[in-house]
Formats: C-alpha cells, sequence, structure tokens
C-alpha cells in the first residue's frame, strides 16, 4: 500500500444547500490542517449507492496516488451496517459497507479491509444521521495524519457487494440498460466500450431505447449537429446517449433502468433514425 498523500476527496448525496458537506471539511481540517479536500460531487441521487459506486469508479483513477476517498450515500446510517476502510495498493477508499464500493473490489487490487471502531478516532459524540461528520470525516483525517488502517479496528473480508447491472450479450446483440443521467441530460448505459468493440468489430449497429433509434456511434457530441441524437463513448468509457445543445433524458424520456439494446447488423445495412433532427 502507497502511504497516504493528503488529499481527500468527498463523494455524497447531501446537495450543497445544507451545511453537512461543510461541517465533513471542517471536521477534517480541524484533525488535520493541511488536508487538501476536494469535492467529487455531493449530487448522487438520494440514497442511490449504484449510482455512487460509478461515480467514485470513473473518478478516483485520477487523483494522486495516496488518496483517500471518502464516499456517504447511506440509507442505512444509524443501523447495524459497518464503517469501513478499503485500503487498495494505491488509494484508501472510507465509508459504510452497504456496496458503495462494489466496483473497487471488482477493478482494484484491495490489500485490506478494516472496520472502523476505535472511538478515539471518531468523535466524542455520534449521531445516529451524521456518520459523515462523526465516523467518516474523522478517519479520513487521521488516514491522512498517518494512522495505519490497521489501528481503526479489525481486518474484515466479507464486505458487502451490491448487485450492480451487467450488460448481456449475444452474436448480434448487446443488451443494457441506463445508469444514470448526467447533469447535462446525458443518458448513461453500463455498456462499456471494451464489450461494444470485442463483440460489434466495426459492423453497422442500431442503438434502440424507448423506440427510438441512433444508427452510429459518433466521436464526439458536436457530431449530432445542433439539437442532433447522438451516441458516444464519454469519458467514463460507457456507452451514452446524449443530444447536442440539449437534454436527450428529456427528449427522449428516459430514466434509470430503461433498455438499451445495441443490434450488430450483418452486411451494409444502415438503418434510418426514427429521431427528427
Amino acid at each position: 500500500m502507497k502511504p497516504p498523500c493528503g488529499v481527500i476527496s468527498l463523494t455524497t448525496d447531501f446537495g450543497i444547500e445544507d451545511s453537512y458537506v461543510g461541517t465533513m471539511k471542517g471536521v477534517a481540517l480541524r484533525i488535520f490542517p493541511d488536508v487538501r479536500v476536494v469535492d467529487i460531487t455531493h449530487h448522487v441521487s438520494p440514497q442511490d449507492i449504484l449510482e455512487a459506486s460509478l461515480v467514485l469508479e470513473t473518478a478516483y483513477p485520477f487523483f494522486p496516488v495516496g488518496s483517500i476517498h471518502v464516499a456517504v450515500v447511506d440509507p442505512g446510517v444509524g443501523t447495524a451496517r459497518r464503517p469501513i476502510i478499503v485500503s487498495t495498493e494505491e488509494h484508501y477508499f472510507v465509508g459504510p459497507d452497504n456496496g458503495t464500493f462494489t466496483r473497487i473490489f471488482e477493478h482494484a487490487n484491495v490489500a485490506a479491509i478494516h472496520v472502523i471502531e476505535n472511538a478515539s478516532l471518531m468523535l466524542a459524540d455520534i449521531s445516529n444521521t451524521f456518520h459523515g461528520r462523526d465516523v467518516f470525516a474523522p478517519a479520513a483525517a487521521y488516514l491522512a495524519r498517518g494512522i495505519a488502517p490497521a489501528e481503526f479496528g479489525r481486518e474484515i473480508n466479507d464486505p458487502v457487494s451490491a448487485s450492480l447491472p451487467v450488460p448481456k450479450t449475444y452474436p448480434n446483440q448487446i443488451a443494457g440498460q441506463v445508469l444514470y443521467i448526467d447533469s447535462f441530460g446525458n443518458i448513461i448505459t453500463n455498456i462499456g466500450r471494451e464489450t461494444f468493440t470485442s463483440l460489434v468489430e466495426g459492423r453497422n449497429v442500431r442503438i434502440r431505447i424507448n423506440g427510438k433509434v441512433i444508427d452510429r456511434v459518433t466521436g464526439s457530441y458536436e457530431e449530432g449537429g445542433q439539437g442532433g441524437v447522438l451516441a458516444l463513448f464519454g469519458s467514463s468509457e460507457l456507452l451514452e446517449i446524449a443530444v447536442t445543445g440539449g437534454r436527450a433524458d428529456r427528449r427522449i424520456g428516459a430514466g434509470k433502468g430503461d433498455t438499451v439494446l445495441v443490434d450488430i447488423l450483418d452486411g451494409e445495412e444502415r438503418p434510418q433514425s426514427s429521431f427528427d433532427f
């Protein structure tokens, strides 16, 4: 494991209208005044563990080695769910053991997982509704200060993993679904570039969602023309559907969980799009 570098990231569903995020930062700074705190987002859909997992997975690799990533999307706060520290070869993750770190377990080299149970490394009074302030922010700050993960509590090997939707693949089709809608209205699916490329292999495609059809994958948002509907692989390397200068979710009427089909076409046939550009 690499030593902590003094950077803490925050991912929550708290929003920024209230004092919650600022309070967490204040706690961290009081424990370790030299720490640098970076916001990934505080607009994860309320209690959406899957979305938090995806957001965290796409963001953390771009942080310095040794960063500590606090993710608090915690519908089970105040219950028996465990607060944990996940140590990988290059990063640390702090948050509730509720499935938020599932993609970390699957794609990173996890070295150890420890339960946060050492009362001396928490605030004195633990609220049943704000563990972000009382448990997770202190843990991250003490980690950044150099306290070893083993000092926080016992090591475990049975973390909670969420059931993440995986696209189904067939010889001539990929069946995926909408994972989330970003702030621009782009429709993010669970179809990754690697899966898509390995099956399509340069053939034409027909992408279908909610009765609408897109007949190609473009390289940028501008290629659709103003108001045009297009499909492309975004920065997360996931297939997304967008509208140039508009919101695809409203144009298509799409939401989380909707089915997205990629038909892989033989020959040179290229279907006409059902969108009125």
